[in-house]
């Protein structure tokens, strides 16, 4: 990171609603204060204002997380975890895009700088944490497998069944293979899969309009 005098931060807030007396002036006073403290200079202020935590798109952090990507700033500095990442493994993935992208992070109410080395090894002890859970959970996912093989359970997506005398029928009173699939309430894949099996059927790759 740069001198502390060069060094560039941003600041994020989010309040989810702008009545009952919610003020994002609360969290971005303090952030302000710190980074005065620090003699970073504030490059912008990223506020989400009345928008909840667990929404995907929030304006103002995905402004932020693409001006990251232009190296706009060195660090982050946030009030609260949870006024900025909508779950731990969102949290993760935001700090691992900033370490791949050499900026730092700071949580105020956390304490968690990563700045510092003490931040660093909490970092690296949150993404080791990440990745176990990762891997707990394919490995539930491949036992859950194993003993649905086991017990002989179908898995995948199940066959769709059509009556191939009733495609024989359509298709020699010549409905065309949409037809036929509209009909019966399949894809033409499925029609035409099934009637395969019919050499009965006259068969070629049937055209869109066929």
């Amino acid at each position: 990171m740069a001198a502390n005098s060069l060094t560039r931060v941003a600041i994020y807030g989010r309040v989810s609603t702008t009545n009952h007396g919610q003020d994002v002036s609360m969290q971005t006073r303090d952030l302000e204060q710190f980074a005065q403290a620090r003699r970073w200079r504030l490059v912008d202020s990223y506020l989400d204002l009345g928008i909840s935590g667990s929404k995907d798109k929030r304006p103002e952090l995905d402004r932020l997380m693409a001006d990251a990507h232009r190296r706009k700033f060195d660090v982050v500095i946030v009030w609260k975890f949870d006024r900025f990442a909508r779950s731990v493994s969102h949290l993760l993935r935001a700090l691992e895009t900033f370490n791949a992208l050499g900026i730092s992070f700071v949580s105020l109410s956390e304490q968690m700088d990563t700045t510092t080395p003490a931040g660093k090894m909490v970092f690296t002890v949150l993404g080791a944490v990440a990745e176990l859970e990762r891997s707990l959970i394919a490995e539930r996912v491949r036992a859950g497998l194993r003993n649905a093989r086991a017990k002989g359970k179908m898995l995948g997506r199940p066959r769709v069944l059509v009556d191939v005398a009733q495609i024989a029928r359509l298709r020699a009173s010549g409905a065309s293979w949409p037809s036929i699939a509209r009909q019966l309430g399949v894809s033409v894949g499925t029609v035409y899969q099934a009637a395969r099996s019919l050499s009965k059927i006259p068969c070629k790759t049937p055209a869109a309009s066929d």
